[in-house]
């Protein structure tokens, strides 16, 4: 899977975000401008010590985003849109975009892509959820309907067994 953030700007959410991607095989685009440095110590920390294993892409503008990626089918996940995000296939591959926190995706790029974009069904008076929580809601219904492929079906405990 590969998750997009529009002009991201809280590093603790990309932070978090990237862990995810970390956790689940998926890649973590990034297009600028970004709304902090990733060097800076929020993301380190929110991504603990899974960020040198993040496949990260940075991109310059939206249209290099693009142009790089061979203008790939994107779900573009909105507060406006009309779709509920259970409701499309996800491909293996699928591209999942999210805009920044403070305005979400522009409208000028979500007219001209009705068609994917998906919706977290919530109350009427709340304005939009945490951008991390976002992703992960998403995501984790894509890879759902993947069967959860190469992500590991059970855990194991630290110190008992479980009792049989």
């Amino acid at each position: 899977m590969n998750i997009v953030l529009l002009e991201p700007e809280i590093p603790a959410n990309t932070g978090n975000i990237g862990r995810t991607c970390v956790a689940t095989g998926s890649v973590l685009h990034l297009i600028e401008p970004l709304g902090f440095q990733l060097t800076e110590k929020n993301i380190k920390r929110a991504g603990m010590d899974y960020w040198h294993l993040l496949d990260v892409r940075r991109y310059i503008n939206y249209e290099e985003f693009l142009e790089l990626n061979g203008h790939p089918k994107i779900y573009m996940a909105t507060t406006k849109a009309h779709m509920d995000y259970t409701q499309p296939d996800y491909e293996e591959d699928a591209f999942i975009m999210f805009g920044k926190e403070s305005a979400g995706i522009p409208e000028e790029i979500l007219v001209e892509n009705r068609e994917t974009c998906i919706r977290i069904p919530m109350l009427k008076d709340i304005r939009s959820l945490n951008l991390a929580n976002s992703v992960s809601i998403i995501l984790y219904e894509a890879l759902r309907q993947q069967g959860f492929k190469s992500l590991q079906a059970e855990g194991e405990l630290h110190r008992l067994s479980w009792k049989t």
